[in-house]
């Protein structure tokens, strides 16, 4: 092929075109063919020449881009048909050579059947759903697309769903990173073997037009790109010219695509040397070939980069021998000439940064790395497609191609050394980027891919030193942005540190870079050859010193600092992601105990670094005074290695260690940070703003906990070891800025710190001691030791959920290292310490998630309080754990008091660290402890009890790790005499103990009171074991003891006298006593620790002798103390503990203790005995008790709200709701009163100051969604399954309605049926009432105030005053009388016909009303605004059914249809039935009296013409005049096709108010009647024609009976007969008889058939009555309820017996004689039936039996739901949206937010809930499992009804573990969709300005 390729370009001679070019365009394919068979022949030459010369004209980039913004080209091909046409032109003519003649698909279906499909591959971009399995990864990159995922077996692995962010490809079938059990079916066999191998003359066409093709495309790229002017190539050229390549790229995209075959044909042209060096030279002859090169040479050069022609080749191309390219000779401090790396690189420094920079930077002759940043040799067409791809910076398109190519082995490898060889250009160019975001995600893309696998990693370290280079590019790379540092000198500092405010950190464009550097170090094979490189150690100390010390900051002591700087994110994250986490890479290897030599090379050049530092900074002794720097990662790679070394490596720590000086200064740092800390906390650097609490909070936040702070104390515990102690507790004393409080005396003066920190740096002091003497997790706890330890911690401050425990609790870094979450040790901790709480629905609404929370065992014996003070990043978080301690205690009965925090017993120590404790045996602690006690036995100020807990934890510390039993006779302490020996003779805190300390001198301002008593002349001589001369009196200054200790190990450690260090003193950190204002004085003191602890006893009990030795009575005791490795109690307790240990270590501490108790000891402090139950009421005790007197007021205030909220808002459980009216009336009076909730009065509702209820107008379609059947509907979750809304209430009640319209009299339609199922209006109150003009004024000051957000006044929403529950408006109470002593309710022995006459006479009386209408009282106006209201609720279409527009008739049939909206719906919040009785579920809360009241008002404007009135239809028999058939045009409407229940509510709202209960009665019966008529001729459409005969005949016999008119059978026969004279059963054709299912008509079956047809009737009027008489309805059992609900309606007789089964028709009391009404009625259908049979029919069987409304059934994982929805295509773009939602309401499919599908400003979602549910929608959110409300134009985020195993949410699915449905959950949404209470129960809405 080569060779072909050679004679090709040797036959270039441009004299070739006489090829007949017409007719070769005509015919593509024949010249293919020609060309393909030419090739074939042996002898190929003339072919190979003639296809060279097709392509070179076809191909030729002469025709320049036009987008090439060189003027003069773009000009020149500005002829012809535009460049596009020629390029799609060369497009089809490689298309068709590849093919050889053939046609292009089945070409590439021939190449496909050749693919060996081991790999899948499949190459993804940012936002892709992947998914990620660690159980079968084997690196924690592995990622599978989700075809393959579903398609292998991960059943009970730990998987999750992730979104991709920056892209990546599918792992499956790469068994170098994942398990072969993981992969999916289709790349389980290794099909190698059954593959055919290709036929020679399928791909030899592409063999040879490739080569030409990418050449052309590498031409174009050339030509395309100008170098940019100063700032950068602007965006839009480039992007112009990838859209014109776009075509060029998808092609090469597709050629990948089809298999293995053609993908090896693609490496070969790609890595080919020879072709590309043939081909671009620019060597030929060939104008534009040349220029083209030239245009190459300049793009090299302006990027910094040479191309060595001449010179030899040298660097990253030969691989040297073994050797590492750093040699170490040449190589000392720091990386080669990159101080001065070339000038062409638009970023140079200012200045100073340089010269900064220059000098620290030590250069080095080394030519090599010199090589790595800026030469660059491009060999072959993959190496140059890779440098346009970095030039264009990673366009999506040509990433995507590269990638593609990775399952082919060869090129895997060419491509991995290409990119390595591009390393530090990448750098460069990612530096100058302005998109570095995606251009950092586009890197990672393709590294990842390469990097995560270990072979090819080794690989590339061996052959192409990419260690060498990423270091050094990492280096180079931090070098543009480095400063000096100002830590400790200022001036002299030689030391530089990264600055963090640059850009490169702050939008951490250097993570592509180190992450591809933390995943190779995870490699085995490549961290070894790390660890081994002393040169690359030396560097990589190098880089990580840059950030020791960075972002320092100063303590601001004046003013405020102006601007808080928020760098301190950058430095954090710096640390952690470019120090630590490569540190956990490195150490993730050293496990072992032949790994000793790696961790001894990294801790010997980290001490070397850390020696430099501290000359850099010139540190001698002191940090400089107020500033702190959170970053010594130096500090923490030693330590980190120290821990490991000791622990896996079994290395000796000494072997490790410097020396003393060196330990003294390596303390320094971290114990400063310490300090801060509790500076922090004490709020003295408030002046630095609240971004130095961000950064005391990130330090020891669990994600950077283990890299930082734990560390430091580390570190610190290690130095204190081996330092002596007291040198070191007098350091921290001193770092803490308290020693001049450790005083006896009752005054002090504080030379650094003000009084009012005082005691909290002191809290902070000693719990820092107690941290580092009581935390063992790097000093000899296993890891599942810590992890325990940890999880403890963290549940004991709150419950946690799982994945929230995950993230808190720390976990190396590294994902290789250890724990991986999720693991096997993680879970079963969790089941050993926690109990899981299932997730719980408060009523309330809000929901709870899966929680964890401590078993009673952990905090019995594991709650421990020094690693929760350690954990917490809020301090509120300790007294959280502290609280729920106390609780356990109370309420399992182990300690009623307030306990104190436990003592735990610690693991043992490593013997490494065995010196730590000695720390509790100096005297230095000793005398600091004695000091303490004795000042806390004083009251003096500034102690709290958290010192004293403190105080004595660290005294049973000593005892607990004292030395073996020591003999009774102290031998005295040999050598020279020590320091503090004048206080106390040894340094066993055991015997110190009971030493008696008599005198101490004390320097004190005169003002004490101390100075005035006079120093006693002579001293009793009975101190008891007091080993010295009570003449003499202590004297103790820290500071000046610290200096001599520092001074003599100094001396001591360096022999040559010139080195010996002066220490710095300067006047602010001298020993106390500077001040002149202070004057000495002597204290008689007399005690010793046991005695002050004794005395303390008294104290706290508040007892006189309170303390009683235990091992008086049993001297077993001491021999086996049996003390609990862990106790519970408060201070009392704990020093009974400590001095039962005391006695129990020693006889002679038993002998002084029960001498002390002998003795009657006096109170201690000189006050009255009160003092000791109060303690020292310091302004904390004050603090407290105002807090308890605050809880207290609240509790109470809360308890009284709860108790009302109970009465008023009890949403969700009606059952047990008391029924309470809404007066408050006593029984006599009869006037309603009502309470304004706004000014208070009580008062009846008048006509001029009308009192309103609170209520909720809402548009509701709830009713509309009830169907026949009781399932509900499935969501749909595949293509098949659709939902139809045809069976929906509200569809047949809307076919109904127009059926009516098409046949009768549009006005009498109106009045024949009801509304509202759609968009009806529901009314709900939450009880209260107001005066209306009160109202007015609120609403007034709701307007002004600004704050109230959420809802809009402007609309008339407000909340209710007083219970704050939502509501638009108010509903006027109606003057007049109480429910219950209605006095119309008196039942009067009228007989029917009176009655109806009466009920006649009063309809048509109009304005009946006591209030007359024309008046304009202040209450109706209101009445007319709230029906205003009412209107404008729901949308005009809800209301308007009329044909003409704007009838009255529409405003009557709206009017009644709210009536029976609201009854429905309280109907179906009762269940759909009334069994369970009882009061309105509603209880108080019902306004149906009220809505009543406005609707009749507004009805009575409206009379019906009285000769229309039905209820003449219903009482009285006309004469029939059967002429009167048709001669109106369209008659009215049949009374039997009436709806009965809107009859009803016609019926009695155009009676005046109030309603008599005996008319209401005459006008149920009357309709009954009807009703019954309706449902036998609906019983005889729907039987066959047999039955109806059979019974016709059957009730005919019994006609003649007394009860006829009583009988169901005599009356179905008689409408069978009448309505068979309509024609009305005769179309019946045999198949409608085989449609009707041949059921056996039993009495029985008849009879329940015409109960549930009458039944929904009767529930309506029960609710009706009972609302408007105030009538209590009875329980029953559902059997009975026709019965029960008939007698309460007062239709059945009352003397009705009760033996035989009850009939429904016995219910009946017909007006006038029945057979002549009915027919009467049936005749009113005969005419209609006699054209329409059909029709007639289906308005006759009227569906009755509604189901309650529910939302779509859910599958149960779901998987289902997100698989099937979000790869879903919108229907009106056909692209799949952003953010998929679905209705749960009907299963429509909508976009939220999508653009595409808005319709007049209204998108998709807010314009559904209107149409779907009048303004209420319910939506799931694909994407993030979370259900959206939609109310009116508010929104809210409800919450998910999917929760993981671990019951918790996943909101955005970013965790991506498997979610089920919680039915529970799913209950609580559908409860409160039907109830209408979203507004009420949901509290955080917002507007959605129609944009969702």
């Amino acid at each position: 092929m080569a060779a072909a390729a050679a004679a090709a370009v040797g036959g270039q001679q441009p004299s070739q075109p006489e090829l007949p070019a017409p007719g070769l365009a005509l015919d593509k394919a024949a010249t293919a063919a020609h060309l393909k068979a030419a090739l074939s022949r042996p002898d190929n030459r003339a072919g190979a020449e003639e296809l060279q010369a097709l392509l070179e004209r076809v191909l030729s980039a002469e025709r320049p881009l036009a987008a090439a913004a060189g003027g003069e080209d773009a000009a020149a091909a500005g002829g012809g048909g535009g460049p596009g046409a020629a390029e799609e032109e060369a497009l089809e003519w490689c298309k068709c050579l590849l093919a050889g003649g053939g046609g292009y698909d089945e070409f590439c279906a021939a190449v496909r059947a050749y693919d060996p499909a081991a790999l899948c591959g499949l190459v993804w971009t940012a936002n892709f759903v992947a998914y990620r399995c660690r159980t079968c990864g084997i690196s924690p990159c592995m990622s599978l697309c989700a075809e393959c995922f579903h398609q292998g077996d991960h059943t009970g692995h730990d998987f999750n769903m992730f979104r991709s962010q920056a892209g990546g490809a599918c792992d499956c079938g790469d068994s170098n990173v994942m398990r072969e059990s993981g992969f999916c079916k289709r790349h389980q066999i290794k099909s190698s073997s059954n593959i055919p191998c290709v036929p020679k003359d399928l791909l030899m066409m592409s063999e040879f037009v490739l080569p030409r093709f990418i050449f052309c495309l590498i031409q174009y790229l050339r030509e395309g790109y100008n170098e940019p002017a100063a700032d950068g190539p602007s965006e839009k050229d480039l992007n112009k010219v990838l859209q014109l390549l776009e075509p060029q790229i998808s092609f090469l995209e597709d050629l990948t695509k089809m298999g293995g075959a053609m993908r090896s044909v693609l490496t070969q042209v790609l890595t080919n040397q020879q072709n590309y060096k043939d081909l671009t030279s620019g060597l030929g002859e060939n104008a534009c070939v040349k220029k083209s090169h030239e245009k190459y040479l300049i793009a090299l050069k302006s990027s910094g980069l040479t191309y060595p022609e001449d010179k030899l080749v040298y660097g990253v191309q030969e691989p040297s021998a073994g050797t590492s390219s750093l040699a170490v000779q040449g190589f000392v401090g720091a990386t080669g000439t990159l101080g001065q790396v070339d000038s062409s690189d638009e970023d140079d420094q200012d200045g100073s940064q340089g010269l900064g920079k220059r000098k620290r930077v030590k250069l080095s002759s080394g030519t090599k790395d010199q090589s790595i940043m800026d030469v660059l040799k491009h060999k072959s067409f993959l190496e140059e497609l890779l440098f346009w791809t970095i030039k264009y910076e990673f366009p999506q398109k040509m990433v995507t191609f590269l990638l593609n190519m990775l399952p082919d082995q060869e090129y895997k490898v060419a491509f991995t050394k290409t990119f390595v060889q591009h390393y530090a250009f990448i750098m460069k160019t990612l530096k100058k980027s302005h998109e570095s975001d995606t251009m950092s995600n586009r890197i990672v893309h393709i590294s990842v891919q390469l990097f995560s696998n270990e072979e090819l990693a080794r690989q590339v370290t061996e052959e192409c030193q990419l260690l060498d280079i990423m270091v050094t590019v990492l280096l180079y790379m931090m070098e543009s942005c480095l400063i000096k540092s100002e830590l400790q000198d200022e001036e002299n500092s030689l030391h530089v540190v990264v600055n963090c405010g640059e850009a490169l950190l702050k939008n951490n464009t250097y993570w592509p870079l180190v992450s591809d550097f933390i995943n190779i170090l995870s490699h085995q094979s490549v961290a070894k050859r790390f660890l081994e490189d002393h040169g690359l150690l030396v560097t990589w100390m190098n880089f990580v010193s840059f950030f020791q010390g960075m972002n320092l900051n100063k303590r601001e002591l004046n003013e405020h600092v102006e601007f808080e700087s928020q760098t301190y994110y950058a430095a954090f994250a710096a640390e952690l992601e470019a120090c630590a986490q490569p540190m956990w890479g490195l150490l993730s290897h050293c496990k072992v105990r032949e790994t000793q030599e790696y961790t001894r090379n990294v801790v010997r050049y980290c001490l070397e670094a850390l020696q430099d530092w501290f000359d850099a900074i010139n540190f001698v002794d002191e940090p400089a005074p107020n500033q702190v720097t959170f970053h010594l990662p130096l500090h923490r790679y030693y330590a980190m290695f120290l821990s490991k070394a000791v622990k896996c490596q079994e290395l000796d720590l000494d072997s490790v260690l410097p020396d003393q000086e060196m330990l003294m200064k390596l303390m320094i740092h971290p114990l400063q940070i310490q300090a801060s800390l509790a500076e922090i906390h004490s709020n003295m650097w408030v002046r630095n703003g609240l971004q130095i609490k961000g950064q005391a909070m990130t330090y020891v936040q669990s994600h950077f906990c283990n890299s930082m702070i734990d560390p430091d104390i580390y570190l610190l515990q290690v130095c204190a070891s081996r330092l002596d102690p007291d040198y070191f507790i007098s350091s921290v004393f001193e770092r803490f800025k308290v020693v001049d409080l450790l005083t006896m005396a009752s005054q002090h003066q504080n030379t650094v710190l003000d009084a009012e920190h005082e005691r909290s740096m002191l809290e902070g002091a000693l719990t820092f001691l107690v941290i580092l003497l009581s935390l063992r997790l790097h000093l000899g706890m296993s890891d599942d030791e810590i992890l325990r330890a940890e999880m403890v911690a963290q549940l004991c401050m709150n419950d946690r959920t799982h994945s929230s425990l995950l993230d808190l609790i720390p976990e190396n870094p590294n994902p290789k290292s250890g724990i991986i979450p999720g693991s096997y040790s993680f879970e079963s901790v969790l089941s050993a310490v926690a109990d899981f709480k299932a997730p719980v629905f408060e009523p309330g609404g809000s929901m709870q998630q899966g929680m964890y929370t401590p078993k009673a065992e952990v905090w019995d014996q594991e709650f421990d309080p020094v690693m929760v003070i350690l954990r917490t990043v809020y301090r509120r978080d300790v007294q959280s754990a502290m609280d729920r301690y106390t609780a356990f205690l109370k309420q399992s009965g182990k300690f009623p008091g307030n306990p104190w925090p436990p003592y735990k017993k610690r693991t043992s120590l490593h013997p490494s660290y065995k010196g730590l404790m000695r720390l509790l045996h100096c005297k230095t602690l000793h005398i600091v402890l004695f000091t303490l006690l004795y000042k806390i036995l004083m009251d003096h100020q500034n102690l709290s009890e958290h010192v004293l807990c403190m105080v004595l934890y660290l005294i049973e510390l000593g005892l607990e790790n004292s030395a073996e039993e020591e003999s009774d006779e102290e031998a005295s302490v040999g050598g020279p005499e020590r320091c503090h020996d004048s206080w106390f003779p040894g340094s066993n805190l055991v015997s110190n103990m009971r030493h008696f300390i008599n005198y101490v001198r004390v320097r004190v301002p005169e003002t004490a009171p101390e100075v005035k008593r006079d120093s006693p002349a002579s001293t009793s001589s009975d101190n008891l074991g007091s080993l010295q001369n009570s003449g003499t009196a202590q004297v103790f200054s820290l500071v000046a003891e610290r200096r001599k200790k520092f001074q003599e190990i100094i001396n001591r450690s360096s022999s040559e006298a010139n080195q010996v260090v002066r220490p710095k003193t300067s006047s602010k950190w001298s020993a106390p006593g500077s001040a002149p204002q202070l004057t000495t004085a002597i204290l008689e003191i007399k005690e010793s620790i046991l005695s002050l602890l004794i005395k303390l006893h008294h104290k706290l009990s508040g007892k006189q002798n309170s303390y009683y030795p235990p091992w008086l009575d049993d001297i077993e005791i001491l021999i086996q103390p049996e003390i609990p490795k862990y106790s519970h109690g408060d201070g009392i307790t704990a020093v009974e503990r400590i001095l039962l240990k005391a006695a129990s270590q020693s006889r002679m501490n038993k002998r002084i203790i029960e001498e002390i108790c002998r003795k009657v000891t006096p109170p201690v402090p000189p006050k009255k005995v009160t003092a000791a139950e109060k303690k020292t009421l310091d302004k904390e005790e004050r603090r407290q008790k105002a807090r308890e007197r605050q809880q207290k007021l609240l509790a109470e205030f809360a308890s009284r709200q709860k108790s009302f909220m109970e009465t008023a808002m009890d949403v969700d459980s009606p059952e047990n709701d008391i029924p309470m009216e809404i007066t408050t009336a006593e029984p006599q009076v009869s006037e309603a009163v009502y309470d304004c909730v706004i000014c208070g009065q009580s008062g009846p509702s008048s006509e001029d100051r009308p009192t309103g209820l609170v209520v909720l107008l809402q548009a509701s379609s709830v009713l509309g969604q009830c169907r026949d059947n009781v399932e509900p509907k499935k969501l749909p979750i595949s293509e098949e399954e659709q939902i139809y809304p045809w069976d929906t209430c509200a569809a047949v009640h809307d076919v109904r309605l127009s059926l009516l319209q098409r046949y009768f009299k549009d006005s009498s339609c109106l009045l024949a049926v009801s509304i509202g199922w759609e968009g009806g209006v529901y009314v709900q109150t939450c009880g209260h009432t107001l005066h209306i003009d009160c109202h007015k004024s609120y609403m007034e000051s709701l307007r002004n105030d600004q704050v109230l957000q959420g809802f809009s006044v402007d609309k008339g929403e407000f909340t209710c005053p007083l219970c704050r529950q939502f509501a638009n408006s108010v509903l006027p109470c109606y003057p007049g009388s109480n429910v219950e002593n209605n006095p119309w309710q008196r039942p009067s022995n009228k007989s029917i016909q009176d009655l109806i006459k009466e009920v006649e006479e009063l309809q048509g009386r109009p304005g009946a009303f006591p209030v007359s209408i024309s008046s304009e009282t202040n209450l109706s106006k209101e009445m007319e605004s709230v029906m205003k209201d009412i209107k404008n609720t729901t949308q005009k279409k809800y209301r308007d059914y009329s044909k003409t527009p704007g009838s009255p008739d529409n405003d009557f049939l709206f009017m009644y249809s709210v009536a029976r909206t609201n009854l429905e719906l309280e109907l179906i919040h009762r269940g759909g039935n009334l069994c369970s009785g009882g009061a309105s579920t509603a209880g108080k809360r019902s306004c149906l009296n009220q809505l009543f009241h406005v609707l009749a008002l507004h009805m009575r404007l409206y009379s019906i013409d009285s000769e229309y009135n039905p209820w003449r239809k219903l009482t009285q028999l006309e004469e029939m005049n059967p002429q009167l058939g048709y001669e109106e045009q369209q008659p009215e409407v049949p009374i039997l096709y009436h709806d009965v229940t809107s009859l009803l509510l016609i019926q009695i709202l155009m009676m005046p108010q109030p309603l008599r209960k005996d008319h209401f009665t005459c006008i149920v019966k009357v309709l009954f009647t009807l009703l019954y008529t309706q449902a036998l001729a609906a019983l005889s459409v729907k039987c066959s024609e047999e039955d109806r005969s059979a019974w016709k005949h059957a009730g005919a016999l019994k006609k003649s009976t007394c009860d006829a008119e009583k009988s169901y059978e005599v009356l179905l026969s008689f409408v069978i007969s009448e309505l068979f004279k309509g024609k009305l059963y005769h179309e019946e054709g045999t198949q409608e008889c085989a449609m009707v299912n041949p059921i056996s008509w039993s009495p029985e079956s008849m009879e329940k058939c015409l109960q549930d047809f009458c039944l929904p009737f009767l529930r309506i009027t029960s609710l009706l009555q009972h609302h408007l008489f105030g009538e209590d309805l009875p329980g029953c059992q559902e059997e009975e309820e026709f019965s029960v609900l008939a007698s309460c309606l007062g239709l059945l007789p009352t003397f009705y017996q009760t033996e035989h089964p009850f009939i429904s028709a016995s219910c009946l009391d017909w007006p006038v004689p029945a057979f002549d009404i009915i027919t009467q009625w049936c005749f009113e259908i005969k005419s209609f039936t006699e054209r329409h049979a059909e029709q007639g029919k289906a308005l006759l069987i009227q569906e009755s039996k509604w189901k309650l409304p529910h939302l779509l059934q859910l599958p149960e994982n779901y998987n289902t739901i997100f698989q099937y929805y979000h790869r879903k295509t919108c229907s009106v773009c056909t692209k799949v949206p952003k953010d998929p939602a679905v209705c749960l309401v009907c299963g429509t499919f909508v976009c939220l937010k999508g653009l595409c599908c808005k319709q007049q400003s209204y998108c998709e979602c807010v314009l559904h809930s209107q149409n779907c549910g009048a303004g209420t929608g319910i939506f799931l959110l694909i994407n993030a499992s979370v259900i959206i409300i939609i109310r009116g134009h508010r929104f809210c985020l409800w919450g998910s009804v999917y929760l993981d195993a671990h019951g918790e949410e996943d909101r955005d699915l970013r965790r991506g573990k498997p979610l089920y449905i919680c039915k529970e959950r799913y209950k609580v949404l559908e409860q409160q969709w039907i109830s209408h209470t979203f507004d009420h129960i949901n509290k955080r809405w917002g507007p959605h300005y129609n944009g969702l």
